[in-house]
């Protein structure tokens, strides 16, 4: 072929040594960057409502039943404002969220709200670290080959029907929760469905079917947990608070006696719920059940890894099953429990340094900050200020807007801080309340546990959001939009079983007004 004229006559140009010659025809294109308007005005909101709280004069002081003043401090302002910043900028996801939980520290710092050891302090919280230990947990399960061969076995029993690989995966994550948290649960099961998904969609893409999916198993991770005391801290919690304040004891299976019926019900309803929001694209997937049987047969016999780490997964859910029931046990903390798992996958070689590296540290972060707020707005003062505030506006009400109302705050807080903090600071004085009004201090506790369970609305609410969301099927912005018409499906189901089924099965509702 002839050579261009013009570029044969054209002068070589003098390149640095070792570095080859531009191409002669390269038009080196000016990025044009768009600026994200939207974006710039949602971080701006945030930082508007965090300064525009915290310069705002003094707020009133809250006061509850018997006389005693809550003061709004500076530092507590602050920490409202903290508050809404981090709720805005997690929804939309402005940046990163983990970005964003450090901008919880970083802030408490800067305006001096709590002490910088304080604040960053709480990132490496126990609770932190039993996420940790959890996704490990999960990443075993994986690496060993037990996820795949879960996951197949449980295609060849529920078949081809993508409804009723909702079903089967849902009752499966509930299922599990009855006896180990649903932290656990979740980051065991995440891999699992990925390795479904996988026969579903080949790239990965978010799809309506893969949104279902795990959205769902979200929710009904946390649907299953109300029912027993081993499905999550918050009910021991609660039931120490209600033993404090009212001299009665709540045992392990007269909670799960009224528990498991509402429990039970959210987890079928919220299969119809996904089935209607996330419909998936196909109603079969074709030849799924011979894939998955040829995919099995071609695992075969379980190996000694798998079987190792079935071994300590079984010890670390027995041993912190126990601690309900064997006394002397009561004392290990579950996050050293399940953090000596994490040890043994190093020891014994089923994980290594690679794995390490691969933790989601976008999602440890995300709790921390979540951590940090919450720890933020319970030592400023700002949480019971706010839980007074409200529970006042219902000091008159007939007895069932006040439980439905108290059910209302701690759902609604129980979203952005940890559930165990949104009860802490919320049955004292509901509790106080109560006997003024004619409830019974009993439904006063399930419902509040019934609602902290079910955090629908925010990654942060729950640490099995958070690991759905590693699947990288929504985001967070969906997910809350999701999570709106899911919550008030929540609140329904719950206002029917305080007028209906729970007085029907022996709780007590209502006493006489004090």
């Amino acid at each position: 072929m002839a050579k261009n004229s013009d570029s044969e006559d054209r002068p070589q140009q003098e390149h640095p040594a070792g570095l080859p010659p531009m191409p002669e025809e390269v038009h080196l294109a000016r990025a044009v960057r768009r600026i994200d308007w939207k974006r710039v005005g949602l971080i701006l909101l945030g930082l508007g409502l965090f300064l525009g709280i915290y310069f705002a004069p003094p707020f009133a002081d809250a006061v509850d039943p018997q006389g005693k003043h809550f003061e709004l401090t500076r530092e507590g302002k602050a920490a409202l404002g903290l508050f809404f910043l981090a709720a805005i900028w997690w929804v939309f996801e402005v940046i990163p969220i983990g970005v964003t939980s450090i901008t919880i520290g970083v802030i408490q710092a800067l305006f001096l709200i709590r002490p910088a050891k304080v604040a960053f302090t709480d990132f490496m919280d126990p609770s932190v670290w039993f996420i940790i230990g959890s996704v490990v947990i999960g990443m075993a399960f994986t690496r060993s080959g037990l996820t795949k061969r879960m996951a197949y076995k449980m295609l060849l029993i529920v078949g081809e029907r993508t409804s009723m690989i909702y079903l089967g995966s849902y009752v499966m994550t509930a299922a599990l929760t009855l006896i180990m948290a649903h932290t656990a649960v979740a980051a065991a099961v995440f891999p699992l469905l990925m390795a479904i998904y996988a026969l579903y969609e080949k790239d990965s893409q978010p799809t309506r079917f893969g949104k279902g999916l795990f959205m769902g198993m979200a929710f009904v991770a946390g649907a299953g947990s109300i029912i027993t005391l081993l499905g999550a801290a918050r009910g021991a919690v609660a039931i120490g608070f209600f033993r404090d304040i009212t001299g009665r004891e709540i045992g392990f299976f007269e909670l799960t006696w009224y528990m498991w019926p509402i429990g039970a019900v959210m987890v079928g309803l919220l299969w119809v719920f996904m089935m209607i929001v996330f419909k998936p694209e196909h109603k079969t997937i074709p030849g799924l059940r011979q894939r998955a049987e040829q995919l099995n047969r071609g695992l075969g016999s379980i190996t000694r890894t798998e079987i190792l780490t079935l071994v300590i997964v079984g010890a670390t859910i027995f041993i912190m099953s126990a601690r309900s029931f064997i006394p002397g046990l009561e004392g290990l903390h579950k996050s050293a429990v399940i953090l000596c798992s994490t040890i043994c996958f190093f020891m014994f070689k089923i994980l290594t340094i690679k794995d390490l590296e691969e933790i989601p540290w976008n999602i440890v972060l995300l709790f921390g900050g979540a951590m940090s707020i919450g720890f933020c707005l319970w030592q400023t003062g700002a949480a019971s200020w706010m839980a007074i505030i409200w529970l006042n506006m219902l000091e008159n009400a007939h007895w069932f807007i006040f439980v439905m109302g108290i059910s209302f705050f701690v759902l609604i807080m129980t979203n952005l801080i940890m559930n165990v903090a949104a009860i802490a600071i919320t049955l004292p004085v509901a509790l106080v309340l109560a006997p003024y009004l004619g409830v019974a201090p009993e439904v006063i506790l399930f419902s509040a546990l019934v609602v902290a369970g079910m955090p629908f609305l925010f990654l942060v609410g729950a640490a099995p959001n958070a690991i759905a969301y590693e699947s990288k099927q929504f985001t967070s912005g969906q997910f809350f939009t999701t999570g709106i018409p899911a919550s008030v499906l929540l609140l329904v189901v719950l206002a029917f079983f305080v007028g209906v089924i729970w007085p029907m099965m022996g709780m007590p509702i209502t006493v006489q007004a004090g």
